[in-house]
């Protein structure tokens, strides 16, 4: 990324919430300004945005509906274009349903791909347009799930569309190399999220006895990761996924030897 003085910008994607907003405030704190997007909780986008100008950072809000993602390009163009410009995008909006594969509806399968993968597709290519075109490189870093690498009972939609988030994201790496852009993905386990039903609680305090840290994670710390992939520290880091799951992946190792 060039040292040219101009006003740092990063979007972060359904940062009303959760990992998302942990990272806009990081990103903040990290000096950006910040886009923050919202599909359902509008005041949580607008207190990400708080928290965001608490760092004495600009932000801007707006709504994003990754269910439409013929439309999501023109709210990242959007953003750039209020921004200023765009040096980071966290791809970070998902969704997760359940059910058997035998039972798993065409509709259902469908929406999952279309938030999780074809979305993430269309935002992370308008956003890169837009690093090109500026011409000093940037930083993409998509949240994917432990289930990029390891399948789940019960989750084919959601586990096929984590998975082809991680393939993409080293194509769009070995691709936008050229443009001083990399490209990398987080997969967190369990995160103390809305999204797993463990919203404001301290993850500390929850036991997990499944995973050798004992505990699920904290958003922060995946937000931790990500400000990291987007520091100059980074720059030779690319078509990476680093998984942060208190050591769930391991547990395969620990039942082949029972």
């Amino acid at each position: 990324m060039s040292d040219m003085p101009h006003a740092r910008a990063a979007l972060v994607t359904a940062s009303d919430s959760g990992i998302g907003k942990a990272t806009a405030v990081a990103l903040a704190a990290a000096g950006y300004d910040v886009g923050v997007t919202w599909h359902r909780d509008e005041a949580g986008a607008h207190d990400t945005a708080a928290q965001v100008r608490g760092h004495g950072r600009r932000a801007e809000v707006r709504q994003l509906d990754l269910a439409q993602p013929e439309s999501a390009a023109a709210v990242v163009d959007d953003l750039v274009i209020a921004l200023g410009g765009v040096d980071v995008f966290v791809n970070n909006a998902g969704r997760g349903t359940t059910g058997a594969f035998l039972d798993q509806s065409l509709d259902d399968w469908r929406a999952e791909l279309d938030v999780n993968l074809t979305g993430a597709f269309v935002c992370g290519q308008a956003a890169a347009r837009a690093m090109v075109a500026a011409g000093r490189g940037g930083r993409i870093v998509n949240v994917t799930s432990v289930h990029e690498h390891v399948p789940k009972r019960g989750s084919s939609a959601y586990c096929a569309s984590k998975g082809g988030l991680g393939l993409l994201t080293k194509v769009m790496a070995l691709e936008l190399a050229e443009h001083g852009i990399t490209v990398n993905a987080v997969a967190p386990g369990e995160i103390a999220t809305p999204m797993t039903g463990n919203a404001d609680v301290d993850p500390h305090t929850v036991a997990r006895p499944g995973i050798p840290a004992g505990r699920p994670g904290d958003a922060a710390e995946i937000a931790a990761v990500i400000v990291y992939l987007t520091s100059p520290h980074a720059g030779y880091t690319t078509g990476a996924s680093f998984v942060v799951d208190g050591g769930l992946l391991l547990m395969a190792a620990e039942r082949n030897d029972t």
